[in-house]
């Protein structure tokens, strides 16, 4: 059991699938969905301070290197072409819906970074970002209790 919350904790933390890969994983182990929904939402929720924190440490010492400085103009111009205009259109609602939606591409790690870029005030941004995580935990662990239901139903 401890082996199961500790790779759902590390799945949910990995850009790679947040709490939409941890949260699956652990209620497809038989974990209690209680428990997967919580390490799941933890492990996402500390994804914004985190990220926060390296973003400010390594754009202070970095800036004044000329290919970290470009690869930054660079990406922030990829996100503000990509979500910009609709997360700066809707501020903080636009911010924690596009966190919400549990599809690849969006979540907090891309809600931190286009929250950094948009310049969105940091407390406004946690809080859209947390909001918006919440709810994906949400779904995400209903979708995966009612889909593991239906696979222990009709094997």
């Amino acid at each position: 059991m401890l082996e199961i919350l500790i790779y759902t904790f590390l799945l949910s933390i990995s850009p790679f699938g947040e709490a939409r890969a941890g949260i699956p994983y652990a209620v497809l182990n038989d974990m209690p969905v209680i428990w997967a929904f919580v390490i799941g939402l933890v492990g996402n929720l500390l994804i914004f301070p985190l990220l926060a924190w390296l973003i400010e440490s390594f754009s202070r010492k970095l800036w004044p290197n000329r290919t970290y400085k470009k690869g930054v103009i660079k990406l922030g111009r990829r996100a503000k072409k990509g979500v910009g205009a609709d997360i700066q259109k809707y501020g903080f609602w636009g911010l924690m819906v596009f966190v919400m939606i549990p599809l690849p591409g969006t979540g907090a790690y891309m809600g931190t970074l286009a929250a950094y870029f948009l310049k969105i005030e940091r407390y406004k941004a946690f809080m859209a970002v947390s909001i918006g995580v919440l709810i994906s935990c949400l779904i995400m662990a209903a979708g995966s209790y009612l889909g593991n239901m239906g696979l222990k139903t009709f094997p």
